[in-house]
């Protein structure tokens, strides 16, 4: 017997220069921590727009998609909806390798993130972050062939 869940496809963009990662520091429901630029795609949407939709609406960049890094599955355990239903939630993030193209860096206005920066590579373990950093630091980093990390 399958249970029944609820699945978000996002898209997330690792954006390395100079030593140092494009940021967004997300803020919802008494969570918060620093995450990749991106989120949830809209009803029919190609992760790649989505990808760089988010990073725009997140940071004020413009970007090129470069590549597919890989998928990271991320899995909440049943919480009780507004509709009084319970169903767990599975995230399914694909992660892209981005570059900068345009634009310049800005705050997302009435969104989920509250601010964007810079942050050197070298400070990441000091952060107060949500595992897909780690997660998509790893993916930049190894690049598996099938894009799932063991």
């Amino acid at each position: 017997m399958t249970l029944p869940f609820d699945t978000r496809p996002a898209a997330y963009a690792v954006i390395v220069q100079e030593e140092k990662i494009l940021l967004a520091y997300w803020k919802q429901d008494g969570k918060e921590g620093w995450t990749l630029p991106g989120g949830g795609l809209d009803l029919a949407e190609h992760p790649v727009d989505g990808c760089r939709r988010e990073v725009f609406e997140e940071t004020g960049y413009e970007a090129r998609i470069d590549r597919m890094l890989g998928i990271d599955v991320g899995h909440w355990p049943g919480e009780i909806r507004p509709d009084g239903s319970v169903k767990d939630f599975q995230a399914l993030r694909l992660v892209y390798e981005a570059t900068v193209v345009g634009g310049e860096l800005t705050h997302e206005v009435d969104g989920s993130t509250t601010h964007a920066a810079w942050i050197p590579l070298e400070d990441i373990q000091e952060l107060n972050r949500v595992s897909l950093v780690d997660t998509a630091l790893r993916l930049h980093h190894e690049r598996p062939a099938n894009g799932k990390l063991n």
